[in-house]
């Protein structure tokens, strides 16, 4: 989950200004902030954590932070109803804001149950429910120590994904898409063929298109490959307020009661 944080803070300034290249300095930019990529996964950490519906913490993480800016149309409105529901979306907010699910679940049902859970309140159309789905399982196998070739074909099979490309042959031609079907694949080709968490973070930034999102989906499966080195994290947990902090460390201590004490992620002080 901190993966994806740090790949929406590290992206969140590439968003709008696409950056080409690996080689950009320094890692996390002066006007790096968390968007409402990270506000959402909160959101849906929290409702596993405390056991809550994860429509009802949406909306209360996205009230708080409603300031924060970034929403799509169409769930911002969302984020105030009295009585929320679906609005068939087909972007990729649902897997932006899945990385919890891949890391607390424990079995692929789980998987499969979580995340459609946290998907349908807002993006039921079938592509963004896929796409939800196909970013918690690669977390999931990479957790389980899958290598990223396996996880590829696993994703390719089950969801119709081209993960072929690299991020060398997306680059030259990718065009900014919310569409799930149009970022998601790509940001899973991101995180599998790094050979590092940075790297992964800086393929997703370098392909252009939706770069905080695209880097947060990136980051939850970096996370799961490689873990996060502690330089990184420490720099992004600085970034979170309070009761971020507190959402994230309850969920890796919930991890790490249902895994034991070998698959517990480092998390700053």
């Amino acid at each position: 989950m901190l993966g994806a944080i740090v790949g929406d803070i590290i992206g969140s300034v590439y968003e709008f200004k696409n950056h080409r290249s690996k080689a950009f300095e320094p890692l996390f930019h002066p006007a790096a902030r968390f968007t409402d990529d990270t506000v959402c996964t909160v959101a849906v950490a929290d409702a596993l954590v405390q056991g809550t519906h994860p429509a009802s913490s949406l909306q209360t993480w996205c009230q708080r932070y409603a300031e924060n800016g970034g929403w799509g149309q169409r769930f911002a409105q969302w984020i105030f109803e009295s009585n929320p529901q679906p609005y068939g979306s087909w972007g990729n907010g649902a897997a932006m804001r899945i990385s919890p699910v891949g890391l607390l679940a424990g079995t692929e049902d789980e998987i499969i149950q979580w995340a459609d859970s946290a998907t349908a309140i807002t993006h039921n159309h079938p592509e963004a429910v896929a796409s939800a789905r196909a970013v918690a399982l690669a977390i999931f196998w990479a957790r389980l120590g899958m290598a990223p070739t396996e996880i590829a074909a696993l994703l390719t099979q089950r969801f119709g994904y081209d993960l072929s490309q690299t991020p060398d042959d997306i680059r030259p031609t990718y065009r900014r898409t919310e569409r799930a079907s149009g970022s998601v694949p790509q940001a899973i080709v991101c995180a599998l063929q790094s050979i590092s968490f940075e790297d992964a973070i800086r393929n997703a930034v370098s392909i252009g298109g939706d770069s905080d999102t695209i880097a947060a989906i990136a980051g939850g499966i970096a996370e799961a490959r490689f873990g996060i080195p502690d330089e990184i994290a420490n720099h992004a947990w600085a970034y979170l307020p309070p009761d971020m902090r507190a959402v994230v460390t309850s969920l890796y201590a919930a991890r790490q009661t249902e895994a034991g004490l070998h698959d517990r992620p480092t998390i700053p002080q």
